[in-house]
């Protein structure tokens, strides 16, 4: 009996030291900051291919080469060729007998989806900073790259919805299958 006395003990000892342990760890230990109201009013940011919810601005491919160049090509590289397998965004085939290359050109069915998500994860290194206005001239010169539009093609709210996508009558949306 006395063996379990001191194993009982020992357990309790161990038990009141990782309570005090762990209590005092909870105080010292501080992540991040609590979110304002006018951080979160931009959070959702969500451009569907109804049209709804674009905001203004315009842009064409000449002007979006410029942008592009400065926030994009260090990935993506000057002409949209990609600096690795994930980061080509011209070319591909969805018709290939081997394995597709999804592209922009040849995957996605609209353009509304490249300017949704350009405008909320590009650059990979600072997603959201780009402007509206310069969201459409990289829309529009992605576009124009995968030879879908006119490089002084005016891309904004409403043309954006008119553009017409190689792939959109191809396209399988598979997002409901787990």
């Amino acid at each position: 009996m006395s063996m379990f006395k001191k194993i009982l003990a020992a357990l309790l000892l161990a038990s009141i030291a990782m309570s005090s342990f762990l209590a005092s760890s909870q105080e010292t230990v501080r992540l991040g900051t609590p979110v304002t109201e006018d951080q979160l009013e931009n959070f959702d940011l969500v451009a569907p291919p109804d049209g709804s919810g674009f905001p203004s601005g315009s842009g064409t491919a000449r002007q979006g080469k410029a942008v592009f160049d400065t926030n994009c090509a260090a990935c993506h590289a000057s002409n949209g060729e990609g600096t690795s397998g994930n980061t080509v965004i011209v070319g591909g085939d969805m018709h290939s007998e081997e394995n597709p290359l999804r592209t922009v050109g040849s995957f996605w069915p609209y353009a509304s989806t490249i300017f949704d998500y350009v405008r909320r994860a590009m650059p990979a290194d600072a997603p959201k900073s780009l402007s509206n206005t310069e969201v459409y001239q990289v829309t529009a010169y992605v576009l124009f790259l995968n030879g879908i539009i006119e490089e002084d093609m005016v891309l904004n709210s409403e043309t954006l919805q008119s553009v017409e996508m190689p792939n959109a009558d191809g396209f399988i949306d598979r997002s409901h299958i787990q």
